[in-house]
């Protein structure tokens, strides 16, 4: 199983929207649920993915969610939707393809209610609250084509686009000096 790129912003293929799955037991469904978990583990300080940050043709609507210390918690969410939001939090989010430490503010709801299917086919209903809540929600906007970043004001949005800008700008800077 090959570990998958994952995008980086400002890549555009980030802001594509995943395609709902018909058959979760396809092959190529299997297959890709199986490289992302494999993607998951080999990433470093890595809660979870979503199949449109990866580099997936036609990405389908998948994420797959492991944030368990021994890292043996799999959690595949396929076709997931969202509701029933209660309450507001405001925490610091990151992105494993939002580069150079990343971190912002984010209003999420506290509690939600999800249905999805399993890597299997089988209905899932659950609700979550706390950290799996705001993954959830993270992750699903990836799948609609929304990067945390995406909900910050004008100003807060300007400021981290000058942060990744300079981070792009110095490891080129570090690349041509390695070169030289």
């Amino acid at each position: 199983m090959p570990i998958l790129a994952i995008l980086q912003y400002p890549n555009p293929r980030l802001a594509e929207k995943a395609t709902r799955v018909d058959n979760v037991m396809d092959p190529r469904i299997q297959t890709i649920i199986a490289d992302m978990f494999e993607t998951l583990y080999a990433s470093e300080n890595c809660a979870a993915l979503a199949a449109s940050q990866l580099d997936i043709d036609n990405p389908p609507h998948i994420t797959v969610i492991d944030f368990s210390e021994k890292k043996d918690q799999p959690l595949c969410l396929v076709n997931a939707t969202i509701s029933d939001p209660k309450g507001l939090t405001h925490t610091e989010e990151g992105c494993m393809s939002v580069p150079f430490g990343t971190y912002a503010k984010v209003e999420r709801a506290e509690t939600i209610h999800v249905d999805a299917l399993d890597q299997h086919g089988k209905p899932l209903r659950f609700d979550a609250d706390g950290f799996m809540a705001k993954c959830i929600q993270h992750e699903l906007d990836h799948l609609n084509g929304t990067l945390f970043i995406d909900r910050l004001s004008k100003l807060k949005r300007s400021r981290v686009d000058q942060k990744i800008d300079k981070g792009y700008r110095l490891q080129a800077k570090a690349e041509k000096a390695k070169k030289d």
